[in-house]
């Protein structure tokens, strides 16, 4: 394998689409460094674990000896992405964005080399920009290709608002490529059309397209949606060892591999060989499991964390140790052992219509594992049952 198929072969790891491979792969042979960039619009002060899908590519390039500009839309921020979007979003202030920004420069840099990162802010060509140089800017976009995208092309079918500043959005995130002559954009599969403008308005202004890769966007611990704080089946970065190591615990078996392939460091040969000895019953999948909660805990808090965090887990879950606090209730295998039944009959909700929608939204672990089945019913014995975050109860299923 030549030097560029190594690196081509990394580039390619986890991501969801890969646009002008021939062109990219001539980059690589000119020997210079790439530029690639990836915008963040400070929306929300915290990041998760979805938004770290990217920014372990950008460490890819990073260790491929690339440039990566780490850019911070400040700018754009005060528009709104309305990608995915079925309604306008409200624009940030100038202080939200601000402060946002501030702690995203905090939390980015626990994956990405501080030293091999480039921080910009794209108010400072935007912010420069004049009534003239953004019509100069509209006039290279057509609304029939902005009606391309499908969240406009919906909206405008059901009668939606779309503000004329939305149209702005895709056309700064294009101009940014420009500005930065940048030789690859990343981001989402959401992302794909304002990323797809860059390429073009850069041929518009003269510069070789940018290549464009775009990757997943993770699964929360629901394993349905994409990871997201208005979900609430995110993983912070920057929330406790415990939470972290517990939150990733509760996912699903199938879920833990799509978590290996797109957050783990470990080599797919490696994550492969751990599938492989899961599927023949060599290997429990909840120490499969235990090794990526360990990982990912690891690095946002540190080793001495990480190792605290999963003693904790097990003790909880594993060893027998419970809160000091834990209630106990006992339910009979013919008249009540399932989930929405006993959870009402316990007290720890008011109904089984409340117990319903919290297992729909992942809320349940049993004996350490999420529970998405209201009609399966649990067997004979003892188990820890955790809902949310604080309530816990001791179980006994027993036949009368």
């Amino acid at each position: 394998m030549t030097d560029i198929d190594r690196q081509l072969a990394l580039i390619r790891r986890g991501a969801a689409e890969l646009i002008d491979e021939p062109l990219l792969r001539k980059k690589l042979e000119r020997g210079a460094p790439l530029r690639v960039k990836v915008g963040f619009d400070p929306t929300a002060p915290d990041l998760h674990l979805g938004h770290t899908v990217v920014m372990h590519k950008m460490r890819h390039f990073q260790e491929l000896g690339h440039t990566i500009i780490f850019l911070i839309g400040d700018f754009t921020g005060r528009i709104g992405d309305p990608s995915g979007r079925s309604e306008t979003r409200p624009p940030l202030t100038e202080e939200d964005v601000r402060s946002n920004a501030a702690t995203y420069k905090k939390q980015v840099f626990k994956i990405l080399d501080p030293e091999k990162t480039l921080v910009d802010f794209n108010s400072r060509w935007l912010g420069a920009m004049t009534a003239a140089g953004f019509i100069r800017l509209a006039s290279s976009c057509t609304v029939a290709r902005m009606m391309e995208r499908d969240d406009f092309e919906k909206r405008f079918r059901e009668q939606r608002p779309i503000s004329i500043h939305e149209f702005l959005y895709p056309l700064c995130q294009g101009y940014d490529s420009v500005a930065l002559r940048a030789d690859v954009e990343m981001g989402g599969t959401d992302q794909k059309f304002n990323l797809l403008v860059g390429r073009g308005l850069q041929a518009h202004y003269g510069q070789e397209g940018q290549c464009v890769l775009t990757v997943p966007l993770l699964e929360g611990t629901d394993g349905v949606r994409k990871m997201s704080k208005s979900y609430g089946n995110y993983i912070g970065i920057d929330e406790p060892a415990s939470e972290i190591f517990g939150k990733l615990m509760a996912i699903s078996d199938d879920l833990m591999w799509r978590y290996y392939e797109l957050l783990s460091a470990r080599s797919l040969e490696e994550i492969a060989s751990f599938r492989r000895d899961v599927e023949a019953n060599l290997l429990h999948p909840k120490l499969v499991k235990e090794r990526l909660a360990h990982e990912i805990t690891c690095r946002y808090h540190g080793q001495n964390a990480a190792d605290e965090a999963r003693r904790g887990f097990n003790a909880v879950f594993s060893g027998g140790a419970v809160p000091d606090d834990m209630p106990e209730f006992t339910c009979g295998t013919e008249d009540g052992n399932l989930a929405p039944a006993f959870l009402a009959a316990s007290g720890l909700v008011k109904s089984r219509g409340e117990a319903r929608r919290l297992i729909r939204e992942g809320a349940l672990t049993i004996d350490g594992r999420r529970w998405e089945d209201e009609t399966a019913p649990l067997a004979e014995g003892e188990h820890v049952i955790k809902l949310g975050k604080k309530r816990f109860l001791r179980l006994v299923v027993q036949k009368h």
